[in-house]
């Protein structure tokens, strides 16, 4: 039997500051506060969802594989 595990959501942001609640309104979880640092992007520890600083380290997109 294979189980398929979709990808967290990856929300491109503009500020290495951001807070997430879940986004499934009275379904989420309690909204955070996440600080990316210098590392340019940060995952929440609830709900894996990744946020990637926009033309930081960690945005690789349009970038060859």
């Amino acid at each position: 039997m294979v189980i398929s595990v979709a990808e967290p959501e990856t929300v491109y942001v503009k500020t290495t500051k951001v807070s997430c609640d879940g986004g499934e309104g009275a379904l989420g979880h309690p909204r955070v506060y996440l600080n990316m640092g210098d590392h340019g992007m940060v995952e929440c520890p609830y709900c894996d969802r990744r946020f990637i600083l926009g033309g930081g380290p960690k945005d690789m997109r349009g970038q060859a594989d």
